[in-house]
């Protein structure tokens, strides 16, 4: 049987439920423009410190983009098999029970999704008010006032339903491209090459840790490509669409990130890319003279712009299928079938980011901080998202999967790895940080401890249209 018709078979009589609207090229814009934000006007420069040699950086970037193809591989094959608006949710929903994705939702809704929506907005109003401030007002207010505009505004397109948010996704992700292909081209065109800098070597001992080092921020750049599962019962023909879409946005992004990465090369040389501190800045600075400032303001605006927007339409997805599983939450359970849309789910999750948009104004870079400091909470789940494919292929040997990951098991292996090394890395980060007096680590047991207090308030499960079956 179809996945998607067993999805529809499964909804009561008369209840709207997700069903196949999207096509290839809109899957494909909402993944690269939720992957692709500010962290790669950023992330270049900090790679380029650690690494040692041009070489190595490039090899690092290219690295990047591999691991990140193994795991879109894997999440191809849970997508393609167990299609469902809940996408991770789902996954360890089957895999390890209600409670542990319960757990991940609410991370999810409360500070991953939520949290990130408020902090690209702030990125946004930051970045317009440099261009277009708003008058009488300072820096600060003016950055709160577009971070607050912006999350109405894209929140209102989306509850139009997903037609509207997806159109209005082709168009930013196309906007960002161009800007990101201006930002090579004017290296390529407008500039000589960089003359050789001094580049602090990096000690032998210390090599690998470098590189590692490295390599976490590369990876925190590819970061978002999973969040493909949140639509995979929504994409047409998902049997193919959905490893079709996975790897064509996983090569486009690695062809894009190489692109801006030789950019800032060929421009300042690597020992300029590792003491920049406004790397894209100082590119179109040096090519475009005093308007490449304008131009990469506007440039990160839109990203942080199809940003939000992606998170939006996938972040939505999550709090509609806790509530098809919980009770307590069935409001925002509820599918709009006119415009294929949770609206219930979307209009509380731009609640909840203006919200935490005020939040963040009152505490400053603490906010910031606070979400950051989330990061092991969600590399402790994307863990076990990868774990439930060997935990379900060996649960339902016989249900069909449309796509299976090939090399099997190495590639699966191979992206817990990374999952594992990433969520030791961001402990040892946290670990050694602190907010408020406080030890940062105790921000995610906060977040999860929040949960399970959550959890005998909610009830039993009750049935609902695409709600997962029991493990």
């Amino acid at each position: 049987m179809d996945p998607h018709e067993a999805v529809r078979i499964a909804a009561p009589p008369g209840d709207a439920c997700p069903r196949p609207t999207l096509g290839l090229r809109a899957a494909v814009a909402l993944i690269v423009g939720v992957v692709i934000g500010a962290g790669i006007f950023k992330a270049p420069a900090l790679v380029a410190a650690m690494s040692g040699s041009a070489t190595a950086m490039f090899a690092l970037w290219a690295l990047g983009g591999l691991a990140s193809l193994a795991g879109a591989l894997c999440y191809a094959e849970l997508a393609t098999a167990y299609p469902h608006a809940g996408g991770d949710y789902h996954f360890l929903r089957r895999a390890y029970g209600r409670t542990v994705s319960f757990l991940f939702g609410w991370a999810r809704f409360s500070v991953i999704t939520t949290g990130s929506i408020a902090l690209l907005g702030f990125v946004f109003g930051d970045y317009l008010q440099q261009v277009l401030p708003f008058p009488g007002l300072a820096r600060g207010a003016g950055a709160t006032l577009y971070a607050c505009a912006v999350i109405v505004v894209l929140t209102l397109l989306n509850l139009r339903g997903i037609r509207t948010g997806a159109a209005t996704q082709g168009w930013l992700t196309l906007l960002e491209v161009v800007g990101l292909l201006l930002i090579a081209g004017a290296a390529a065109f407008l500039a000589d090459p960089a003359p050789a800098a001094p580049v602090p070597p990096t000690p032998a001992e210390g090599a690998a840790a470098s590189y590692g080092m490295a390599m976490v921020f590369v990876l925190l750049t590819y970061g978002g490509w999973n969040e493909a599962a949140y639509i995979s019962a929504e994409v047409r023909d998902a049997r193919r669409c959905m490893a079709r879409a996975l790897t064509l946005s996983i090569l486009v992004i690695t062809g894009l990130y190489l692109l801006v990465t030789w950019a800032c090369w060929h421009v300042l040389g690597l020992g300029g890319m590792a003491a920049s501190e406004a790397l894209a800045a100082d590119v179109m600075r040096a090519t475009l003279g005093p308007v490449g400032e304008t131009v990469i303001a506007l440039l990160v605006a839109v990203s942080a712009l199809t940003s939000i927007n992606a998170t939006m339409i996938v972040g939505a997805r999550t709090g509609y299928a806790m509530g098809c599983d919980w009770p307590r939450l069935r409001r925002l359970g509820r599918w709009d079938g006119e415009r294929d849309s949770p609206a219930a789910a979307m209009l509380v999750q731009g609640i909840a980011a203006l919200v935490l948009v005020g939040v963040g104004s009152a505490v400053g870079s603490g906010f910031k901080a606070m979400v950051e400091f989330t990061a092991p909470v969600f590399w402790l789940f994307f863990l076990l998202a990868g774990i439930s494919l060997f935990v379900l292929r060996r649960r339902e040997p016989s249900l069909p999967r449309p796509f299976k990951v090939p090399l099997y098991p190495l590639l699966p292996l191979l992206f817990c790895a990374t999952c594992a090394w990433m969520l030791w890395s961001s402990l040892s980060y946290v670990v050694s940080q602190s907010l408020g007096g406080l030890n940062a680590a105790w921000i995610g047991v906060a977040v999860l401890a929040a949960g399970l207090l959550l959890l005998p308030l909610l009830g039993g499960r009750k049935d609902a249209p695409g709600a997962s079956p029991s493990p």
